[in-house]
């Protein structure tokens, strides 16, 4: 993402908030006995604000100012404490939601650091390494992409389908900031509901890697991308049928499991991607692919499926086409 003014100014003004924020909370931690016991539990108020007042509060508000140093330190703690309150509330069950406001709150500030520091948002580390941008080998059989297709999902799905949403369920209850007993009415729909959707999801998942896999002579990483641009099967009717299928299914499994912070951290996934990986890849095509996927940008929204193009003529998904990139 590059540098610009206004990025800047909202990396301050998220420090400034911040600051603010951070100020009412320590006036609320030494009168408002909940709001102590919540949020740092049995550890000392005075032990801990004599650090994070200096640190966290003061911190913020010189970053707010534009003053570089002060956002690193600022991020930083923010980051150590938010660490440290993690492990605390892990072993101790206590203070919970200070682990939840300053997980938050660490994740804002490093994006805030890099706005005020770095004038931009370093996003050009995800195509880097494993995920830089490589076309599949085109001399491979349609089978073997589909075949390491599936391994991808497998991988993948069993990683951030079944051991992040678990873990994350796992701190939740330990951290005592989940629901707690649920309405059964809630439950007997929320389940129901989220395995429906987790089906739908998981299928329409396996039918756009496949058709990616198929059409595209590729797969869905980076590192082995699709020869041709491939616009039939659900890619006909969003750009990004892959994605959106993850963030459903990922929603689905915090219905199922009764968590939140799942659905939250699905969520916040979809933001990554849209805002951080989703640029790279399609310029990526862009570069690639020209006026083909211009036109086929244009015609196809990301998320939403659109039955007509912005011309106003009908989107024929009865013919799907299929671009060469032109590399070997």
């Amino acid at each position: 993402m590059t540098a610009a003014p206004s990025l800047v100014w909202w990396g301050r003004m998220y420090f400034a908030v911040q600051a603010l924020g951070g100020a009412a909370w320590w006036v609320g931690v030494f009168l408002v006995p909940g709001v102590r016991e919540i949020t740092i539990g049995s550890l000392h108020p005075v032990a801990v604000a004599v650090f994070d007042v200096p640190l966290f509060v003061v911190g913020s508000a010189l970053a707010a100012g534009g003053i570089r140093w002060a956002a690193v330190v600022s991020a930083g703690w923010t980051v150590l404490v938010a660490v440290g309150l993690a492990i605390f509330a892990t072993v101790t069950t206590e203070a919970g939601w200070g682990v939840v406001i300053m997980g938050a709150a660490a994740i804002g500030s490093g994006v805030a650091g890099c706005a005020v520091v770095l004038r931009r948002i370093p996003t050009q580390w995800v195509v880097r390494g494993p995920f830089a941008f490589r076309v599949a080998d085109r001399r491979r059989a349609d089978s073997s992409h589909v075949v390491l297709t599936f391994v991808q999902i497998a991988a993948f799905w069993g990683l951030f389908l079944a051991v992040i949403p678990l873990a994350i369920h796992f701190l939740e209850e330990r951290w005592r900031v989940g629901v707690t007993e649920p309405h059964p009415a809630l439950s007997a729909v929320a389940v129901p509901l989220g395995v429906a959707v987790l089906v739908f999801a998981s299928a329409l998942g396996i039918w756009s890697a496949v058709t990616m896999s198929t059409w595209g002579k590729g797969t869905p990483l980076p590192s082995a991308m699709p020869n041709h641009l491939v616009v039939a099967g659900p890619y006909r009717w969003v750009r990004n049928p892959m994605a959106l299928a993850g963030i459903a299914q990922g929603v689905a499994v915090g219905l199922i499991l009764s968590s939140w912070l799942v659905v939250v951290y699905a969520l916040a996934g979809s933001l990554v991607w849209n805002l951080v990986v989703r640029p790279h890849e399609e310029a990526d095509l862009e570069s690639r692919f020209g006026d083909d996927f211009r036109r086929y940008r244009r015609a196809v929204r990301c998320w939403l499926p659109r039955f007509r193009d912005p011309d106003g003529n009908g989107v024929r998904p009865q013919e799907p086409v299929r671009r060469d990139s032109g590399n070997p």
